[in-house]
């Protein structure tokens, strides 16, 4: 391979980013960003879509995302570079896919940020009335933003804290529902959250991967990890096995609270689809039910400071592609620019969007849903690109011997996948997907006509 085809050249004009994290601190980013209690707010939805069959949904999605965690696996073990997808379809797919990549992905990346730090405020909200729910939003990004700007390392420390309170909360809750079942017995038979509670007919395979299209958002954020593949001592290996383990974990975790809080449920999932306002809070409601409202209240404020968290990892990652991508000379060189080997100009970019995006929607009373409805697309269609680019890499522009099952087979099924979910996502989602993509292919043509000029 000639020097000009290697992938690992290093990239243009020499900024460089401190190596300082351990494989504890990935894990810690890819956990922070998506929440161990993600399924808390969508497990009424899930349970009424899948006919009680809610932890056989989780378990089918930790499997369809392995799929793409696998093809990150590989592509960062080629590109240990800052931009994750952008910097792996560059180099499977060439420059102009690399744009595209990264630009979808940036959708992503500064919504779920966005989503997550209205999640706080409205929290915060809840236990604060007298505090209006902008004012707690906008405070959360500040206290995230001074954290990032500080460094990634102190960062991570952080998040380290407020993640070790998350995973407490989660074996409190997982303790006090064992004590309970096994006290009072289960609401449902026991196997009803893997093959469904009976209340709407047999077993549907249908409505089971209709509501996997909805799960996988849960995991949006464990590719997060690869975007700091430039600060991680001990190589690119290291990256690889933190992204298959966080999937794996988190998996675990999902599928072990919806089971539980499923054999809890008071209610039937027929009954939480005959009433979707009691969906959003079905969690909540099951666990006042069974154990209590402490219980309750203690979820709620960890969710409360653990979404604040989570923003701030997705906020880290949002700064390092938009450094990767202006390094590249595809944004304003200005956000290539390092303090300290902090990427602070680009975080501050990144900051001052996802603040504008967390604001105005917490000003709306149908904020949190029109943010909601449009985070996935750009992530999901990042996603396909990785898979083409392991393809495209490895069986097409890489001279040396192919394994088929992992270099073709597996990123094949994994974007077959996540352009099932794309086609299954909401009617919004896709506009403004198709929207943003239309902006980027603007964008894209305008530098090659000021190059070429």
């Amino acid at each position: 391979m000639s020097g000009t085809d290697s992938p690992a050249r290093a990239a243009d004009g020499g900024q460089g980013l401190r190596r300082s994290l351990g494989f504890r601190d990935l894990v810690v980013y890819g956990l922070l960003f998506i929440a161990p209690m993600a399924p808390v707010g969508v497990y009424g939805t899930l349970d009424a879509r899948s006919h009680g069959a809610v932890a056989l949904v989780y378990l089918v999605a930790t499997v369809a995302m392995a799929f793409t965690a696998f093809s990150y696996a590989q592509m960062v073990r080629v590109v240990p570079q800052a931009g994750s997808v952008f910097a792996y379809a560059r180099v499977g797919l060439g420059k102009e896919a690399g744009f595209v990549a990264g630009w979808m992905a940036m959708l992503d990346y500064l919504l779920i940020p966005a989503v997550a730090y209205l999640f706080s405020g409205i929290a915060m909200n809840s236990l604060v009335p007298g505090v209006s729910r902008w004012v707690w939003t906008a405070l959360a990004v500040a206290v995230t933003t001074l954290l990032n700007l500080w460094g990634v390392r102190v960062a991570a420390r952080v998040g380290f804290l407020v993640l070790a309170m998350e995973i407490v909360v989660l074996l409190v809750f997982f303790v006090s529902a064992v004590v309970v079942l096994a006290r009072d017995g289960a609401q449902r038979g026991w196997l009803s959250p893997l093959s469904g509670d009976g209340s709407q007919g047999a077993f549907a395979l249908s409505a089971v991967l209709g509501a996997v299209s909805i799960a996988v958002l849960s995991y949006l954020g464990f590719d997060a990890i690869a975007s700091f593949a430039e600060e991680v001592t001990g190589g690119s290996e290291k990256v690889a096995r933190a992204v298959l383990f966080c999937l794996a974990l988190a998996g675990v975790l999902f599928i072990a609270q919806t089971y539980l809080v499923a054999l809890l449920e008071p209610m039937s999932s027929a009954r939480l689809a005959d009433d979707p306002v009691r969906q959003g809070s079905a969690f909540y409601d099951a666990v006042d039910a069974s154990v209590g409202t402490w219980l309750h209240d203690l979820v709620a404020v960890s969710k409360a400071i653990g979404a604040a968290f989570a923003a701030l990892a997705g906020q880290a990652a949002a700064g390092r592609l938009l450094f990767a991508m202006s390094r590249e000379r595809r944004l304003p060189r200005a956000l290539s620019r390092t303090d300290s080997g902090v990427p602070r100009a680009a975080l501050l970019c990144a900051a001052v969007i996802t603040l504008v995006a967390a604001v105005w929607a917490a000003r709306r009373a149908d904020g949190m849903d029109r943010l909601v409805s449009v985070v996935d697309v750009g992530a999901l269609t990042a996603f396909t690109l990785l898979h083409a680019s392991v393809v495209g890499w490895f069986a097409v522009r890489r001279r040396g011997v192919v394994v088929w099952w992992r270099h073709v087979v597996v990123p094949v099924v994994g974007a077959g996948i996540t352009m099932l979910v794309i086609f299954e996502a909401s009617g919004v989602a896709q506009v403004v997907g198709g929207v943003w993509f239309l902006v980027g292919m603007g964008v894209l043509v305008a530098q090659r006509v000021s190059a070429s000029g």
